[in-house]
C-alpha cells in the first residue's frame, strides 16, 4: 500500500464522517498490481487502449487509484500518472489528472490556479470554500503548502477585497461545527442577529453574517434560516440579494443554498458548466469528480427533477469522444429522481 501524507489522512477522515451517496465505489477484489499491468498494456504498442483506462480507473476509488499509482512505480520504474499525461490530450488529460489526484491536492490545485496570476477566479474559490467541510478544508491548507509552498490564507487574503476577503479567512480557519445537533434557542438568537444586521438597520453588518454563516452546521443553519423567515418575513437569500452585492453575495448565498440541498447546489453548478455555447469543462470535471465519492447520486437525482433531464443524458449530448467517456463512466447513468 502506498504511503499516505497526512493531509490526505485527515480528508478521508472527514469524508468518512459523511451521510454519503458516491456513484463511485471501493472495488470488491481490487488488486492494485493487476490493474497497474492492465494499465501499462493499454499504454504500450501501437495507439492507446482508452476504453481499458476509463474501465479501470472509473471503477475504483481514489485511495484504490493511489495504490495503482504506488504499484505501477514498483513494478515498472515509471511514474503512471506522467505516463498517462503523455498518452493522453486535452480534456481527457486533464480529467484524468483530476481522478489521479488525491482529492486535496486537486482541490489545492484547482485554488491555486483560480488565484494565480492576473485577476481571481471567485466563483472556483467560492464553489470550494463555501462547501468543504472543516476537516477538508484543514487538508487542502496542508496540500496547497505542500503543493506550492505558500500559505492558502494568505494567498486569499492578498487577492480577495473586503468583506468577502473577511468570509474566505473565516472559511480558512475550518471552524465549522461538524456535529448535526440543533440548537433552536440558540438559532433563534441568531436569526435575530442576522435581522437586525441588514434588514433592520441602514447597512449590513457583514461580521455578523461571516461568524454565523462560516462556524454553525448545516443543520443548525437551516434552524436558523426558518426562524429568520419567521422575523423577516422573507427568505434569507432574498435578504442577502437585497443587502449585498458582487462576490460577497455570492459566497453568503452558496453557503446557504448548499447547506440546505447540497445536491441542487452542485446540480446547478454542472448545468452552468453545460448549458449555452461551449462547456465549461474546468467546472463540469470539478463538479463530477468531487462528489463522484461524496454525493454524486444526490447531484444525479436533483438534477433531473430541476431541469428534467438526466446530468449522463445532458453529457452524453454536449460532450464527446473519450473525455465524455470518462465523464459517463463516473456519473454512472441517469438514475431515478429522489
Amino acid at each position: 500500500m502506498a504511503e499516505v501524507a497526512e493531509f490526505v489522512i485527515k480528508y478521508r477522515l472527514a469524508r468518512a464522517a459523511m451521510d454519503l451517496a458516491a456513484t463511485i465505489l471501493a472495488f470488491d477484489d481490487f488488486d492494485a498490481e493487476a490493474d497497474a499491468v492492465a494499465l501499462d498494456e493499454a499504454m504500450s504498442g501501437a495507439g492507446t487502449d482508452e476504453e481499458k483506462i476509463i474501465e479501470i480507473l472509473t471503477n475504483r476509488t481514489n485511495e484504490q487509484r493511489q495504490d495503482i499509482i504506488a504499484k505501477y512505480e514498483a513494478s515498472f520504474g515509471k511514474d503512471l500518472v506522467k505516463r498517462l499525461k503523455r498518452e493522453t490530450r486535452g480534456d481527457f488529460e486533464d480529467t484524468l489528472q483530476a481522478i489521479l489526484d488525491p482529492p486535496p491536492v486537486y482541490d489545492a490545485k484547482e485554488l491555486r490556479k483560480a488565484i494565480d496570476g492576473a485577476g481571481t477566479d471567485e466563483d472556483v474559490v467560492i464553489e470550494i470554500m463555501c462547501t468543504r467541510m472543516a476537516g477538508e478544508i484543514e487538508a487542502i491548507k496542508e496540500a496547497y503548502a505542500a503543493e506550492f509552498d505558500r500559505d492558502l490564507k494568505e494567498d486569499l487574503e492578498d487577492e480577495a477585497r473586503g468583506h468577502f476577503k473577511y468570509l474566505l479567512v473565516s472559511l480558512c480557519a475550518a471552524g465549522r461545527d461538524e456535529s448535526d445537533e440543533v440548537d433552536e434557542d440558540a438559532a433563534a438568537t441568531d436569526a435575530q442577529d442576522l435581522f437586525d444586521a441588514g434588514e433592520d438597520r441602514w447597512g449590513t453588518d457583514e461580521s455578523v453574517f461571516n461568524r454565523i454563516l462560516a462556524t454553525r452546521n448545516y443543520a443548525q443553519l437551516r434552524a436558523i434560516f426558518e426562524a429568520y423567515n419567521g422575523i423577516a418575513g422573507e427568505d434569507i437569500e432574498d435578504s442577502i440579494r437585497g443587502e449585498c452585492r458582487g462576490d460577497l453575495q455570492d459566497g453568503y448565498l452558496a453557503i446557504v443554498q448548499y447547506s440546505r440541498r447540497p445536491g441542487e447546489y452542485f446540480a446547478d453548478r454542472a448545468y452552468n458548466a453545460l448549458r449555452g455555447a461551449g462547456t465549461k469543462d474546468n467546472q463540469l470535471i470539478r463538479v463530477i469528480v468531487s462528489r463522484s465519492e461524496i454525493d454524486l447520486l444526490r447531484v444525479r437525482a436533483a438534477f433531473m427533477v430541476k431541469y428534467e433531464t438526466g446530468l449522463a443524458s445532458f453529457v452524453d449530448s454536449d460532450c464527446g469522444g473519450d473525455y465524455k467517456a470518462l465523464l459517463l463512466g463516473m456519473i454512472k447513468g441517469d438514475g431515478e429522481p429522489e
